[in-house]
C-alpha cells in the first residue's frame, strides 16, 4: 500500500488527478467538493473519500480508518 499526496490548487484539479493516479487508488478530497453539483456526484460515485477539514478530529478519524483498511486488506 502507498499514499500519494497532491496539493491541488483548485477543486476541479481533482478530476485531472484521477486520470494520472494508478488503478485501484482512491483519492481523499475535502468535503466541500461533494456539494459541487455534477462534479460532486461524479466524485461520490467514483468512491472518493471525503474529509471535513473544518472538523480536525473527524478528518483524522476518517484518514486513520482508511489507513487501517488499506493495511488490513493490503490495497493501494
Amino acid at each position: 500500500p502507498y499514499v500519494i499526496v497532491c496539493n491541488h490548487q483548485a477543486s476541479l484539479d481533482l478530476m485531472g488527478m484521477v486520470e494520472v493516479i494508478p488503478d485501484h487508488c482512491v483519492p481523499i478530497a475535502k468535503k466541500e467538493i461533494m456539494y459541487m453539483g455534477t462534479v460532486g456526484w461524479a466524485c461520490w460515485l467514483s468512491g472518493i473519500i471525503f474529509i471535513d477539514r473544518h472538523k480536525r478530529e473527524d478528518a483524522i478519524n476518517v484518514i486513520s480508518q482508511t489507513a487501517r483498511i488499506m493495511r488490513r486488506e493490503n490495497v493501494r
